[in-house]
């Protein structure tokens, strides 16, 4: 049942951020692309915003793909909790812990979730566990 259990939170959460990649690499589901990403970006202070857009981007898409499939999972996990590092420090932490208020609440409860994943490892059902 462990194992299941990881299966489903890296599922929900893999492709969660694989969706939060394509947003800002693509425009998919509703995001602004690289450009538009990138001004938003600039106006944080994150220089040059269209490559940090991309290294953004690239970061949550390929770290979604293989927190999903649970490949190379301790990478997978580090590169999703750099990017929610950046997103508290950055733009969430001014505003408070309750996400109600655009506050840290949900990009703390992500990184906790994958700094533990990439701590205990993905379970059974991952290619980790065929591969290694």
């Amino acid at each position: 049942m462990l194992s299941i259990g990881l299966l489903l939170i890296r599922l929900v959460i893999g492709v969660l951020f694989i969706g939060h990649g394509a947003q800002k690499l693509f425009g998919w589901f509703g995001g602004y692309g690289l450009k538009g990403t990138g001004n938003w970006m600039d106006s944080l202070g994150l220089k040059p915003g269209v490559t940090m857009a991309l290294l953004a981007g690239l970061t949550e898409l390929i770290g979604g793909i293989l927190f999903t499939l649970g490949l190379l999972t301790p990478l997978a996990g580090m590169m999703i909790a750099a990017t929610m590092v950046i997103a508290i420090v950055k733009v969430h932490r001014p505003n408070g812990l309750w996400s109600t208020q655009n506050g840290c609440e949900y990009n703390l409860t992500l990184l906790a979730v994958a700094i533990g994943i990439a701590l205990i490892g993905p379970g059974q059902y991952a290619l980790d566990a065929f591969l290694f």
